[in-house]
């Protein structure tokens, strides 16, 4: 195995050996007598991996066997352990927050009575305020996974964080306690919104990012999608049962491998500057494009997935993304911005004016996808 990014190959057998321990159920019996042979089998593999002495490990045939049958494993070992762990300290005080989170909204002063759902829609969630014809609206104009968190919100509030956090500087230790920051912003959010499959996967790609430009080192985007897979399906193999799961990788895949092609269909201009220096030019256009073609890379992947699940396949996606994805990166951190704030400098000018902002972005985005779902 000569791939520079090993991670990504050995990630493959790890997903295929999980998904034959999770799908087929097997009696508790014949579970227990399995199980016995896959450690015994995973044992073995190891022992011959180790004594033997080959230059690179990588370049074993048998690390794939290896991989194979840790996922085999991992899946029949968490079957036959079974139930859910009472929730932990962590888990609770994340609850509560999330409780006077949502309280905190509703309490907003937003002119119009169905922005504060929404906002709780976006930043929690939680859908229990919107109302049956927003739902649906949603979801005929193809704009449903905006209402489920997932990686579109998380990149969202990391990317706001991590412009928040640039005014302290850049120095070494400046970073660190950025990355720090983050990371911890990043897991106690994850748990408060309730820890979906998306949402861990999103955690634990800005886990892996962090941690690796902490240590001075650019990770291949792939071998980040195949590290989070494979620990995320350590953690919770049964997790490949997920449709939301699925979708959240499928989609990650369009844009790694399909958006850089689609991309390069449009280069980028590049201009000389005053100062001899090459700098890209800024086209709407292409901005455009861009826009379209990350959301053609997603529905590449996603469309057989939703299709076999749900036998539906939205028609005006392109549409519904190029006009709702960025006005949901507007509101959400506004949203956020108006929620820190009110409490600081209620009724003023300023509260006011994020109060009014928020509430017409939400009614904007709400009158944008009604008219995309009578279309």
């Amino acid at each position: 195995m000569k791939s520079r990014e090993p991670i990504v190959l050995l990630t493959l057998p790890l997903v295929a050996g999980t998904a034959a321990g999770v799908f087929p159920v097997l009696p508790p019996a014949a579970l227990r007598g399995a199980a016995a042979t896959a450690v015994a089998l995973t044992a073995g593999s190891a022992a011959i991996l180790l004594l033997n002495r080959q230059k690179s490990l990588y370049n074993n045939a048998l690390l794939p066997v290896l991989f194979f049958l840790c996922g085999l494993l991992g899946a029949w070992t968490a079957a036959l352990c079974g139930g859910a762990a009472a929730p932990g300290f962590l888990e609770e005080a994340a609850g509560a927050a999330a409780t006077r989170f949502r309280a905190r909204i509703d309490a907003l002063p937003f002119p119009h009575e169905g922005t504060a759902p929404l906002v709780k829609a976006l930043l929690t969630g939680d859908r229990s305020g919107l109302s049956r014809q927003t739902v649906a609206t949603f979801r005929e104009s193809g704009a449903s996974h905006l209402l489920a968190l997932s990686g579109l919100h998380a990149g969202i509030l990391y990317l706001f964080l991590s412009k928040f956090l640039s005014i302290l500087g850049n120095s070494m230790t400046i970073r660190r306690f950025r990355g720090i920051a983050i990371l911890l912003a990043a897991a106690f959010y994850t748990l408060m919104t309730g820890a979906s499959p998306s949402m861990v996967r999103a955690f634990l790609f800005i886990t892996i990012r962090e941690l690796s430009h902490l240590a001075g080192r650019e990770p291949a985007p792939l071998s980040v999608l195949a590290l989070a897979l494979s620990i995320q399906l350590v953690l919770h193999p049964a997790v490949l049962r997920s449709v939301g799961f699925q979708l959240s990788y499928a989609a990650m895949l369009g844009i790694f491998l399909l958006f850089p092609v689609l991309e390069r269909a449009y280069p980028a201009t590049e201009t000389r500057g005053p100062l001899g220096r090459w700098t890209t030019r800024h086209e709407p256009l292409r901005l455009v494009w861009n826009s379209a073609a990350l959301s053609l890379a997603c529905q590449a992947f996603t469309a057989p997935l939703a299709w076999l699940y749900f036998k539906a396949f939205p028609r005006y996606f392109l549409v519904t993304n190029l006009l709702a994805i960025p006005l949901t990166t507007c509101l959400v951190p506004t949203a956020l911005i108006t929620l820190v704030s009110h409490p600081l400098i209620p009724s003023t000018r300023v509260d006011t004016l994020l109060i009014t902002l928020t509430d017409r972005l939400a009614s904007l985005l709400q009158h944008t996808l009604a008219i995309i779902a009578t279309m």
